[in-house]
């Protein structure tokens, strides 16, 4: 029988790993991450990276709390539209990620609270170090347009246009933004694209009339005056007419009804409707005290953190506001390189060091158009934005960018 006298040598006994073990466990750093769409996925994928985590080698815990079991690829509903993907080449199931110190709390949030970095979920309490907020936009029905119409934001209503798309043999179909602020500015403008594509190619082009209605002034005003109207030629050219300042006030059946830039009321009549749902910041964060002025989440340009200590926001519940307009889009390309800055910088601090990164946002969007696509692309921050001719090549980049999502993010 051992005999312990004073201090014992403890590296010379077997509880000596049992010992360090919990040292580890109560030294390894919890990071809250909500939300498991794009900018989620990306944080904990660069979390695991920049904290030094492996499989069997964790040196941080990662949970990420997300309502859904599979991980949508947003930007391929346009192509759900018109029946070039299903939802099963647009979704991978979430528990595909569930390596390297990352586990998935599956369920509804139900509360937050970001003085104590510390989330509700089924009933369960857990408390951070550190918390990024990524649960994007709230979307909801405005004006009954989910009687009259299909919310091209869902695979359900992608899907449902297209059941209707295929059968069609001429008439009206109008793309409507319900509302601004909108995810995915470039959305509208590729779905028209797309769908005048594939009614030319059944041959009902001169049978249909394609209108997109927006509440905006021009095509993608974040761009600058030179690619909206590069933007609004390529339309004129493919004979889709643009109605902008077309701010929508109601629904009927086969109707909608716009105000305009004159304050005049319109009546379209429409056969076939795609819309944008509305989108405003989540209730769930309104009430945790998140949300400032613009009425979206207000964070520090260029580290994301809010307005509480080791509490960052990304993505679409984030507001970038300058003279009362988003300076930059809610998409996100933008959410995953905010990801990776605040990953990064989460890294450093747990390291000792200082944080070194900054967010820039430098990125680029694929405007597709069937068998061609354009690229949008540079500094969105100083307008020194480019478009590049109409090309197969961007086309398969944007195919390899949704391959790519899949392939680096979830095992199989």
């Amino acid at each position: 029988m051992d005999m312990w006298i004073g201090w014992p040598d403890i590296s010379l006994h077997p509880l000596k790993k049992i010992y360090n073990s919990k040292k580890e466990h109560i030294m390894k750093p919890t990071i809250l991450v909500l939300g498991g769409g794009i900018g989620g996925v990306t944080a904990a994928k660069a979390l695991r990276n920049e904290m030094g985590n492996e499989d069997g080698i964790n040196l941080a815990r990662i949970l990420v709390f997300e309502k859904e079991k599979s991980n949508l690829f947003a930007p391929s509903l346009t192509w759900m539209m018109v029946g070039k993907r299903n939802e099963e080449q647009i979704s991978q199931k979430m528990e595909g990620m569930e390596f390297g110190g990352v586990e998935i709390i599956y369920g509804e949030i139900e509360s937050v609270d970001p003085r104590t970095r510390t989330v509700i979920s089924g009933g369960n309490s857990y408390s951070g170090d550190y918390m990024i907020i990524s649960i994007g936009a709230e979307k909801s029905e405005v004006h009954n347009l989910g009687l009259y119409g299909h919310n091209f934001y869902t695979t359900q209503g992608a899907s449902e246009f297209y059941s209707e798309l295929k059968e069609f043999k001429g008439g009206k179909i109008a793309i409507t933004v319900s509302s601004l602020p909108h995810t995915s500015p470039v959305a509208p403008y590729e779905a028209a694209l797309l769908i005048e594509d594939y009614i030319s190619n059944k041959g009902y082009g001169e049978a249909t009339d394609i209108t997109l209605y927006t509440p905006e002034t021009k095509p993608m005003p974040f761009a600058g005056d030179e690619i909206s109207a590069s933007v609004r030629e390529l339309m004129k050219e493919k004979g889709i007419h643009y109605k902008p300042e077309y701010e929508l006030t109601g629904a009927e059946k086969d109707t909608l009804i716009f105000s305009n830039s004159a304050d005049n009321t319109e009546k379209e009549q429409f056969d076939l409707l795609a819309y944008t749902p509305k989108h405003e910041c989540p209730k769930l964060l309104r009430d945790a005290g998140l949300t400032g002025n613009s009425e979206w989440v207000d964070v520090d340009k260029d580290t994301l953190q809010t307005a509480f200590d080791k509490v960052y926001a990304i993505g679409d519940a984030v507001s970038f506001k300058q003279d009362g307009e988003d300076t930059i889009p809610k998409a996100g390309v933008f959410a995953q390189i905010q990801a990776r800055v605040v990953a990064h910088n989460i890294a450093r601090i747990e390291s000792g060091k200082k944080p070194d990164k900054s967010f820039e946002a430098s990125g680029s969007y694929i405007l597709d158009q069937g068998a061609k696509a354009s690229k949008i692309d540079g500094d969105f921050d100083s307008e020194n934005i480019s478009l590049t001719n109409s090309g197969l090549f961007r086309h398969w980049e944007k195919v390899l960018a949704e391959k790519t999502w899949f392939l680096k993010n979830f095992h199989s």
